[in-house]
């Protein structure tokens, strides 16, 4: 490696959350979903941020996502303010949200229509292909009510990846599934991210799950919503939720979540 190799500046990060801070005002008072939370995510990276109900970890996603503003600190994407939504920024959310009136192939492309210079032959095109990324092209013209819970939520994800953003949020989109479901999804999805590496934020409060996906963990305290621990997940892909490895290190994420709840 050359000197000036070495002094390169390291690339910027692909998202940067600095002193975001939100709160609700509910019936009974106050929530206080966030508190100065700060974050900075690098192109590629798949970043589980993981809690215990109420720790805030959705309420940051939606600020990524542009669905909710910041009462305080900033969101940045790509060196800009996130002050809405945008199509760089796709959201799959636990329940699939699919149009039960439109068949699976108009429900990947109606997330296309955030691509308006593609012709609409184009459009089918790259619907058809990422229905073929996971593994439903067979039922292209099939209705919703027609597929199962885990075929559904194929049909999301390819809805969410169709118009190519750079920053895939997905919040607890497999916790609704049965655990066979579950780990084929975990199969498809790191194919999926490894294959075109975009950057994935995922909520989670499992933290198998957490481990087998991320790239690294990020811990939230209950509220308010602060950041305890980040781990870094250093293992090979693909993994299994039933790795050795994944198990061992989901213990020691768990130890420090019972440490969290108890001191809270």
């Amino acid at each position: 490696m050359t000197l000036s190799a070495e002094l390169a500046p390291a690339p910027p990060a692909k998202l940067v959350i600095d002193g975001v801070s939100r709160t609700f005002h509910g019936r009974s008072g106050p929530v206080h979903a966030l508190d100065h939370v700060s974050l900075s995510v690098n192109e590629g990276e798949f970043v589980c941020l993981l809690g215990p109900s109420g720790c805030g970890k959705s309420t940051l996603l939606n600020l990524i996502a542009g669905l909710e503003s910041a009462d305080s600190g900033s969101v940045t994407a790509d060196g800009e303010p996130v002050t809405g939504p945008g199509r760089q920024r796709g959201v799959m959310f636990q329940e699939h949200a699919l149009f039960p009136w439109l068949d699976v192939t108009q429900n990947v492309l109606f997330g296309l229509n955030l691509k308006p210079n593609l012709s609409k032959s184009d459009r089918l095109g790259v619907a058809r292909a990422f229905l073929e990324i996971v593994g439903l092209t067979a039922f292209a013209k099939a209705s919703i009510h027609e597929l199962s819970g885990g075929m559904r939520q194929r049909v999301a994800l390819a809805r969410a990846l169709a118009p190519n953003p750079q920053l895939l949020c997905m919040d607890e989109p497999f916790a609704a599934l049965d655990a066979m479901t579950r780990e084929q999804l975990y199969d498809d999805l790191q194919r999926i991210q490894q294959e075109r590496r975009r950057t994935v934020i995922f909520v989670t409060h499992n933290v198998r799950e957490a481990v087998c996906l991320g790239d690294r963990v990020v811990l939230f305290t209950p509220r308010p919503g602060r950041i305890r621990a980040e781990f870094p997940v250093n293992l090979p892909r693909p993994r299994s939720i039933n790795d050795v490895a994944v198990a061992s290190l989901a213990a020691e994420i768990t130890a420090e979540l019972k440490r969290l709840l108890s001191d809270s």
